[in-house]
């Protein structure tokens, strides 16, 4: 055998140069430059095996997993286990709560006069040291709106241990007489309450059915009028088309349906220039729009006499 190096020499000598040197060109690696193709993990691998055993081999398999397990979470909830779990960490929290200073200890009231203070305090349903945080403020702020006076209500809180509630009580604007009862309404006619004390006798008294929806207009043209005014005793409904006035000694003024207003006048007027209260006087019919009739009591109606020039038409 001949030595290599002989061998290489030889070649050299014969113009037969290296494969390096012929153009063949050979890469190097460097230690450390070459990355291996990452793999993905023994979980990730785990994963992708099950889902697709599940999916492609079995789907029947993975359609009944999903519902036994939907089932079990459905009956999970309507046992009311879940609701019982939700609740015991709520309470828990809200007694942590409360205990670091944030338990309800006062409750601050404004604007009620006619609503006693432990009415409202029921209506709310706050307990001593409960937290703050805790407390629906929405459903106590529901529950006053359900009480008789109450109008509007705010209910706000004031950390650290507080709750302030703010009322905007009804206006009373007269007493409607029914047959069943007698009720306070608004000057919207809706009704406040039953329990009709004596500081509401001042009010005007409505009788009749659906009188408080209609009464509000006739009342302040009748408070404009301070004959009138002063000898109306109650406000009558006929009929739920007109008006009828009840003075005192039970005199009946009949009013008409329509212009009624001008009546007024012509009625202040008969009170005031011509005394017909001061006769013995148990009806006045102002209906008619050229002529007023009274009745005496006892007798037949009579007709009243025209009206004057002065007055500009014909009663």
């Amino acid at each position: 055998m001949r030595p290599v190096r002989a061998e290489r020499a030889t070649r050299v000598s014969r113009g037969q140069a290296p494969a390096r040197e012929r153009g063949v060109k050979r890469s190097k690696v460097q230690p450390g430059t070459a990355r291996r193709a990452k793999r993905p993990g023994v979980v990730a691998r785990l994963k992708e095996r099950v889902r697709s055993w599940l999916a492609f081999r079995r789907p029947m398999f993975s359609i009944g997993l999903s519902l036994v397990a939907f089932a079990f979470v459905a009956a999970f909830f309507v046992s009311g286990k879940a609701a019982r779990m939700v609740h015991g960490a709520t309470d828990g929290w809200n007694a942590l709560v409360a205990d670091a200073g944030f338990g309800i200890s006062e409750v601050h009231l404004a604007g009620n006069q006619r609503t006693p203070p432990e009415t409202i305090l029921a209506a709310l349903g706050f307990q001593p040291g409960e937290s703050i945080f805790g407390a629906d403020l929405q459903s106590a702020r529901a529950r006053l709106m359900q009480l008789d006076w109450v109008a509007d209500a705010d209910v706000q809180r004031r950390y650290p241990d507080a709750i302030s509630v703010r009322i905007v009580e009804k206006l009373p604007f007269a007493l409607w007489k029914t047959q069943a009862a007698t009720y306070v309404v608004e000057r919207s006619g809706k009704v406040i309450t039953a329990d009709v004390t004596p500081e509401f006798a001042h009010l005007p008294l409505l009788a009749g059915d659906a009188a408080p929806q209609d009464a509000a207009d006739l009342v302040d043209a009748v408070a404009a009028h301070r004959a009138i005014a002063a000898r109306t005793k109650a406000y009558q409904r006929v009929s739920e088309r007109r008006w009828n006035l009840i003075l005192d000694g039970n005199v009946v003024v009949q009013l008409p349906e329509a212009g009624w207003r001008e009546q007024l006048d012509t009625l202040e007027k008969l009170i005031v220039d011509d005394g017909v209260l001061e006769r013995s006087v148990a009806e006045i019919d102002l209906r008619s729009r050229t002529h007023y009739f009274f009745v005496l009591k006892g007798q037949q109606p009579q007709q009243g006499k025209p009206a004057d020039a002065g007055r500009g038409r014909e009663l």
